[in-house]
């Protein structure tokens, strides 16, 4: 066993637990026999299930719990952009789903799971190897749980997105069945396919050409060629003037702030210092190497996501040889996973950030070459955080409310994520046992549809329920402008 994988190991006490590699030396036909009985215990008609809740204000009590942990003042941008739909709503209410799916049958076999699966955290992105990748792209609540809960929350974001676009009731089935059928069509083919197979398996740009009609094909082509032309220097011209001869990076208040302090006082300078010097220690020797030949020129807090807003993430710009060899890497504050309050399996990790980038390892396939985390640094107020480039062939759907014509694209769009996650499940869990559970027929499409469209009426009520509280004065929000979205 390499340092490494030794490492890894003994860091991770659960990864025996997870993989239980001396049992999946088995035959593959005993691990679908053993996923298959597994249905007597847990059915597979119970995968359907969940009651709407009229739950008062309970949903939004675990939000504001949430936003107790943020920066203050950018909580009110959060609320502003979760209000703006149901689908925002629902990107923005993880945790309240995860209590949610805590309370629903579960089979008990688990995964590194996402914990915030939805529609807009799948993209493109570009591997070490410079090619076009498709994939799961956020991994903030990355933590060992049930794989049904990462699919539940994929098809209800599914059928709530479909209504968003201008869809009906029909149409948002039929985007959660597509997400259903191709996850267990594609665990299916992952459960016969050998472990580094497995591994080395992604979703390229030459795939999701292939897979698409001529006019979906068309659509893919421009999201692509967008992907490619984005990197660190179309993201110097977009984010950044320059000042004096140097490149700084444009402030948009209240969501891309320069700061010279944190909230305790500490200079940002100094508190780069201490931040950069535990995260180099996470990267392997040859990219300490490359990062240490590029020097910080600007830093800057940032707004990103929904459910993320009000955490502490940075903007910092680098700069190589000169101007025109940037590289600008995220700092994100990592927060405990939501999904760890609801699972009986808890992780030996102290460290949040690194959570994160082993989930993200394990389970994305062809992360960037800077991923690394850094330690809470005590009385500098620095807590847990990870480390990733900003720009870097970047890419992904956009999803605009009303836009009725891409509706025909959409459960193609969900077959592809559906598949994704099956890969990213089969790369840290149990594949076989995973499709001997789900088995060859319509049954956990068909319940999953069912679950999706409980959740769809759910995400409405709790929804509407946030529009109360702010418009009765109970929660605040910003406005369109300083919240990023008009």
């Amino acid at each position: 066993m390499t340092e490494e994988i030794q490492s890894t190991a003994d860091a991770h006490p659960e990864w025996e637990t997870l993989q239980t590699f001396a049992a999946r030396r088995a035959p593959v036909a005993e691990h679908l026999a053993a996923g298959k009985s597994v249905r007597a215990k847990h059915p597979r008609s119970g995968f359907g299930e969940y009651v709407q809740r009229r739950r008062g204000d309970a949903a939004l009590e675990i939000i504001q719990a949430q936003n107790a942990t943020r920066v203050a003042s950018l909580v009110p941008v959060r609320m502003a952009r979760m209000l703006a739909s149901p689908f925002a709503y629902l990107r923005g209410s993880a945790a309240v789903m995860a209590a949610d799916l805590a309370r629903t049958p579960s089979s008990g076999l688990n995964v590194y799971a996402c914990g915030d699966m939805h529609l807009l955290n799948f993209g493109l992105f570009a591997s070490a190897e410079r090619n076009l990748v498709f994939a799961i792209n956020d991994f903030d609540e990355v933590h060992p749980g049930p794989w049904e809960w990462d699919l539940k929350r994929l098809a209800a974001s599914a059928a709530v997105a479909a209504i968003f676009l201008g869809g009906d009731r029909d149409h948002a089935r039929a985007a959660a069945f597509a997400c259903g059928e191709a996850y267990v069509r594609r665990i299916r083919r992952y459960a016969q396919m050998g472990y580094l197979e497995t591994w080395y398996d992604l979703i390229d740009e030459e795939t999701i050409l292939a897979l698409a009609s001529p006019q979906q094909r068309r659509y893919a082509r421009s999201i692509i060629d967008k992907a490619r032309a984005r990197g660190p220097v179309r993201a110097l011209e977009r984010l950044t003037e320059e000042v004096d001869g140097r490149p700084r990076i444009i402030e948009d208040v209240p969501l891309i702030v320069r700061e010279t302090r944190l909230p305790n006082g500490l200079p940002i300078g100094e508190a780069l210092d201490i931040m950069l010097r535990s995260y180099l220690a996470s990267l392997p020797l040859d990219r300490q190497h490359l990062l240490s030949r590029y020097r910080i020129v600007d830093v800057a807090r940032k707004v990103v996501g929904v459910g993320s807003v009000g955490t502490s993430c940075w903007l910092a710009l680098f700069e190589g040889l000169d101007s025109s060899d940037p590289l600008l890497l995220q700092v994100k504050e990592a927060q405990p996973s939501i999904l760890a309050a609801h699972v009986d399996h808890k992780l030996e990790i102290s460290n949040q950030g690194r959570r994160v980038i082993v989930g993200q390892r394990m389970i994305q396939g062809s992360p960037d070459i800077f991923l690394g985390w850094g330690p809470n640094a005590g009385d500098t107020g620095l807590r847990d955080f990870y480390v990733r480039q900003l720009a870097d062939m970047k890419g992904g759907i956009r999803l605009l409310e009303g836009d009725v014509a891409a509706l025909g694209s959409i459960d193609a769009y969900c077959r592809l994520c559906g598949w994704a996650l099956a890969l990213a499940h089969a790369k840290s869990g149990d594949p076989a046992m995973i499709s001997g559970y789900c088995g060859r027929s319509h049954a956990i499409p068909d319940a999953l549809v069912s679950f999706a469209m409980a959740y769809l009426e759910q995400t409405l009520r709790d929804h509407d329920r946030l529009a109360v509280a702010v418009r009765a004065g109970r929660v605040a929000v910003a406005n369109a402008k300083e919240a990023g979205i008009g």
